[in-house]
Parts: structure tokens; C-alpha cells; sequence
């Protein structure tokens, strides 16, 4: 998978780990930033990760900042996107399965490397079910353009 990855600085410590950790497993990766740990904003990452996963330039996309929280619903303004943020790896697989998920959001507050590599790999090992869940996608991007469910 080709796999777009940004942080805000708090994420900025853990998302080295999340890069070398999809590489191992033989992703390719994209740093679309920050460059440093110095105070930056969120929504600067979360919205060039999610232009780039909506545009399809990248399979799917990784956030990172210090709840997974903000990252995330920044993510989830951008039209065709679908992100979660996850804390276990539970839901992480389950919002693949059910939702198809193209963000994963996490925070580097609430996890450390060796669970968030965790809750990586049950979400990219994960398949999309159809069935019953596409209808269901279907009517979240419905809510999404605006037209009745």
C-alpha cells in the first residue's frame, strides 16, 4: 500500500516509529510533515493528508497528534473522507470492516509505539465487508453531499 502520514508536534515523536513500522511491513510511506517538533497546528496536516487519501494519490492515510481527536475531525471535513480515531485495536479493524475507513487517526498522548503499531496493523490487515456496511457507507456519503437518507 502506498500510505500517506502526518502529525502536528505532539505526534511528531511517535510518528518516526509508525513510518519505520509500515515500512517493515512493506508499505510505502509519505511524511507530508511537520519537518520538526516545533508548535505547529493539526489542521495543517490533517487537511494535506486528507486531500491527498480523497484525490486518491494514496491508498489510505495515518494522523497523528496528541488525542487523535482534532486531527481527525479536521480530516473528516474533507469530502470522500472517512477517518477514525482509535485507542485499541478493536475498533480499529472493526472501522475497516464496517465503515471502510481511509484514515486512521491515534494520539501520542493516549498510546504508546508498541499499541499503536498494534492498532496499525489490525486496521490495514482489515477488509471492507460490503453487504449491509455498503449501504451504510453509502448513506454517510449521502449525508456527506447533502441529499436525503
Amino acid at each position: 500500500m502506498n500510505i500517506a502520514i502526518g502529525s502536528d508536534h505532539v505526534g511528531f515523536e511517535l510518528k518516526p516509529a509508525i513510518i519505520e513500522y509500515l515500512k517493515e511491513l512493506g508499505h510505502e510511506v509519505t511524511d507530508f510533515g511537520p519537518n520538526s517538533s516545533d508548535r505547529t497546528d493539526y489542521p495543517i496536516y490533517g487537511k494535506k493528508v486528507a486531500e491527498e487519501v480523497a484525490s486518491k494519490h494514496y491508498d489510505c492515510g495515518i494522523l497523528i497528534c496528541g488525542t487523535g481527536v482534532g486531527i481527525s475531525i479536521t480530516a473528516n471535513k474533507v469530502h470522500g473522507i472517512r477517518a477514525v480515531v482509535c485507542s485499541e485495536p478493536y475498533s480499529a479493524k472493526l472501522s475497516k470492516e464496517h465503515n471502510n475507513t481511509n484514515i486512521l487517526a491515534f494520539g501520542s498522548r493516549v498510546v504508546g509505539s508498541e499499541l499503536a503499531k498494534m492498532i496499525v496493523r489490525e486496521w490495514l490487515s482489515a477488509t471492507f465487508e460490503g453487504g449491509r456496511h455498503a449501504n451504510r457507507v453509502e448513506m454517510i456519503a449521502k449525508v456527506e453531499r447533502e441529499e436525503q437518507i
